[in-house]
């Protein structure tokens, strides 16, 4: 069987390949581009883990197929390390308040937060809790990534 030509931008890289038409779209970031930051779990949308950014939107990449992301641009986990190497301010505040656990929902609470906190950056705690609602952590008890969540926006509102 022939493959589909796509052609998106990863995290700031054009990218161009030929792939299955059936291939999710988080197989084949983890899988041809390895980048192994954007977690697979219940492949039904359900968790949350594999959230990524598509076109500035959060996504679950195990919902969509990697061609429907043909043109698009793409953001990973990966996207949100500084150029220096250092964790941006969400990533430290995950970090500062014991928000990782595990870490196998972290990047998904991550892609997922970084996006709402662009459009809040001073979200109340129910707020927080409205947008972290589509995400599963088996380990924290939500306490600490809501604080976490709350120091990250102080820091942008400062």
């Amino acid at each position: 069987m022939d493959g589909v030509k796509i052609n998106l931008k990863v995290n700031g890289q054009d990218i161009s390949r030929e792939v299955d038409a059936r291939l999710l779209l988080s197989d084949f970031i983890r899988e041809n581009l390895l980048l192994t930051g954007t977690h697979i779990g219940c492949e039904h949308g359900v968790c949350g883990a594999c959230t990524i950014h598509v076109n500035g939107d959060p996504v679950r990449s195990c919902l969509m197929l990697a061609v429907q992301a043909d043109g698009c641009e793409v953001k990973t986990v990966e996207s949100l390390i500084q150029e220096n190497g250092d964790l941006n301010h969400l990533q430290q505040a995950f970090s500062d308040n014991h928000a990782l656990q595990c870490g196998f929902c972290t990047p998904g609470f991550l892609m997922t937060v970084s996006s709402f906190l662009e459009e809040n950056s001073n979200p109340c705690e129910a707020e927080i809790r409205k947008c972290i609602s589509g995400n599963l952590c088996r380990c924290t008890g939500y306490s600490n990534i809501i604080k976490a969540v709350k120091q990250a926006a102080q820091t942008v509102s400062n």
